[in-house]
């Protein structure tokens, strides 16, 4: 059979349309093909942690417990070693159990590295997800009423909400600032954000309670609108809140606090994610395609059009200007949190030979003391397609040695990039090869 070559041309049109998208930051981005032979997102070929704890289960080697106030919850965030310390609360009705959560009994959020896990006081169930190195976001659900065998249950129709232009096309997660009524349901008429590390402080955590203390730099959290004026919002009066015992009945909760630390860390890693995964989608789509059009063509394996140059490196361009916090909005007065999270999330990870980490927070200026996201140890970074793995080692390379004189990484000082590259040459062995090679790799 002869190639379509109609057919090719407009998957070069599709990808070229893309990789405009992916040269901004991604916003707005299509939804991309769950179905596409390169994603497989349906496929039961997990491995997420999750999964991997389900799997455990399934061989008797871990149980779950069920407590008699919280069901299985304390025992999942065990069982997952996700931390007490990173509880957040929503009271704002933008998830499944909506009718169950309302400024009296907001929904309950924890986290880790790579799990997520939402708890609602008296809810059917406990809601999770986990990041698959190859999948994305995987989405779950665990029956809160008592079994003899607990099992957690794939819920991919949570990819209506999770898997749209706000995630950046991909299965994923996000932090959503909301104008909230006394009744915890959000005006959306009042409009709303989608916030990461590059949000000013006054954009974050609408429909959020959050304890801490910030200075003058005032946040939408702890506070109600009243009618659908967003300038109505009262800022003040949810500010350097560090006690919500008065707002509601807080022991029915594995911890008092929503820290305002955690808040800050679960916005950057929820977009760091979804831009993982979006870099992913896109590469392998992208060489899968490229693929087909050189056998069609009969071109050597080793040539790439334009677009496909295109869809690989824009997007991994993006993902590395947030990794190392190009944009991120600087701190105008000190952050402390309230609970033990900041000396908790700092213990975990790699240190380098003089004691640092890339988990180290500043809390002064901005988010973390050395400017380049933890994430870069996940898994799911470890697995992002060889071409984009070296094209971002030969980036880092050039921004942090100093080769890179642009302004886009204009924000990082001479210091800062030495900081960084000695610690990941410490810590990531990947990058160490590239940096002790002196001969980065070219880009095609």
């Amino acid at each position: 059979m002869k190639p379509n070559l109609g057919f090719l041309v407009f998957l070069v049109l599709i990808s070229s349309t893309l990789s405009a998208i992916a040269q901004t930051d991604l916003g707005g981005s299509v939804v991309m093909g769950f179905d596409d032979p390169s994603i497989q997102y349906a496929s039961n070929v997990l491995k997420d942690p999750i999964s991997e704890l389900q799997r455990k289960l399934d061989r008797g080697e871990v149980k779950l417990r069920f407590d008699k106030d919280r069901g299985y919850l304390p025992s999942v965030l065990e069982l997952l070693n996700v931390p007490v310390s990173s509880q957040a609360l929503v009271f704002s009705k933008t998830s499944s159990q909506l009718q169950r959560i309302t400024p009296q009994t907001p929904r309950a959020i924890y986290f880790n590295d790579q799990v997520y896990v939402g708890f609602v006081v008296d809810g059917d169930v406990v809601e999770a997800s986990a990041v698959d190195p190859e999948k994305g976001a995987i989405f779950y659900t665990l029956d809160q009423s008592r079994k003899t065998t607990p099992r957690f249950v794939r819920r991919d129709e949570c990819l209506q909400c999770h898997a749209s232009p706000k995630t950046l096309g991909v299965p994923g997660h996000m932090v959503r600032s909301v104008y909230t009524a006394t009744d915890g349901y959000p005006i959306f008429q009042a409009g709303g954000f989608v916030t990461d590390h590059r949000s000013p402080m006054k954009e974050r955590w609408g429909g959020w309670y959050v304890t801490g203390t910030h200075g003058a730099d005032l946040h939408m959290g702890n506070v109600f609108l009243r009618g659908d004026n967003p300038d109505n919002l009262d800022l003040k009066g949810g500010a350097n809140v560090t006690d919500l015992a008065s707002r509601f009945d807080t022991d029915r909760y594995l911890s008092p606090h929503s820290d305002i630390v955690a808040l800050m860390a679960l916005e950057h890693q929820t977009r760091m994610h979804n831009l993982i995964t979006r870099v992913s989608y896109e590469a392998r789509t992208a060489m899968e395609q490229q693929v087909s059009m050189n056998r069609a063509l009969k071109r050597p394996d080793s040539e790439w059009s334009g677009s496909t140059r295109r869809r690989v490196y824009g997007p991994s361009e993006v993902l590395l200007q947030y990794m190392l916090f190009r944009d991120e909005a600087p701190l105008i007065a000190p952050v402390r949190g309230t609970s033990s999270f900041t000396g908790e999330f700092s213990m975990h990870g790699p240190r380098d030979r003089k004691g640092r980490s890339l988990r180290d927070f500043d809390l002064t200026r901005r988010l973390l003391r050395y400017p380049c996201s933890y994430l870069i140890y996940s898994e799911a970074y470890d697995a992002l397609p060889k071409e984009v793995s070296e094209y971002l080692n030969r980036r880092l390379w050039e921004v942090l040695s100093g080769a890179d004189t642009g302004k886009v990484y204009g924000t990082l000082t001479t210091a800062e990039r030495r900081d960084i590259a000695e610690i990941l040459r410490d810590t990531k062995p990947a990058f160490a090869a590239y940096w002790d090679s002196k001969t980065p790799p070219r880009a095609r």
